[in-house]
């Protein structure tokens, strides 16, 4: 693409039931890892890939986090997408903020997502990789065996062009999701107003042929529960 997307859609409106007890006094986003709140080293990741606007949707403690994220300096610029009244899930709450989001592809992370990069920006790599032509979804890859406090069978498969496939009836498959993404906001329109998954979205994409993955090609952690807090704080120590 011509540039990478000036905007991001960063998901921090959940409950953070596995990461009970911290979650039941902080938003899940606020949780510290050596430091540093896991929600502020996504908005660090934004800023050195260049995104300029960042809207984060609100929800479970909602207040708390909002006056946190109040004080910090941009770039990018921060909008808030409000789902007190109702929690619309991580599809239902992209499309709620899409008129936040600006009219090209935007940047769609998990705001307990954790990574370090490899030899290139992970987001600049996926930007790198997108083709509007060829895509209307692209993911952020982990190797299975290289996604750290992840226990689970991995997500996708891909063929030689990077095209995924859902693991569906196989034990396996080779990788994992990164809560990190280019999204088209294509992908949305006649979707419901309601809660739903982004995996409605993948779903329409795949049926088109244009999910693509990218692998990355540094550290990451599935930090969901207390235990991989000291497995991420471990895995960042110099």
């Amino acid at each position: 693409m011509a540039a990478p997307p000036s905007h991001a859609m960063v998901l921090a409106a959940g409950l953070g039931r596995r990461m009970r007890p911290l979650t039941d006094a902080m938003p899940k986003p606020m949780v510290p890892v050596a430091g540093r709140a896991l929600i502020d080293r996504v908005l660090d990741r934004l800023q050195a890939a260049g995104v300029s606007h960042a809207v984060v949707n609100l929800h479970h403690r909602a207040d708390q986090l909002q006056a946190h994220l109040v004080g910090r300096a941009g770039p990018p610029e921060l909008a808030f997408s409000d789902e007190r009244v109702e929690l619309l899930d991580t599809g239902g709450g992209c499309a709620h903020a899409l008129p936040l989001l600006g009219s090209g592809p935007f940047y769609a992370i998990n705001s307990d997502a954790l990574w370090q990069d490899g030899e290139d920006d992970a987001l600049l790599r996926l930007a790198d990789f997108w083709d509007p032509a060829q895509m209307d979804a692209l993911l952020l890859l982990v190797r299975r065996e290289a996604a750290l406090a992840f226990d689970g069978p991995g997500d996708f498969l891909a063929d030689e062009s990077s095209r995924l496939a859902r693991r569906g009836d196989r034990a396996t498959a080779p990788y994992v999701f990164g809560g990190v993404q280019i999204l088209a906001p294509a992908l949305f329109e006649g979707v419901s107003s309601g809660p739903f998954s982004l995996n409605v979205v993948y779903d329409r994409a795949l049926a088109g042929g244009r999910l693509f993955g990218r692998v990355h090609d540094g550290l990451w952690v599935h930090v969901s529960t207390p235990k991989a807090i000291a497995i991420a704080e471990a895995a960042l120590k110099p």
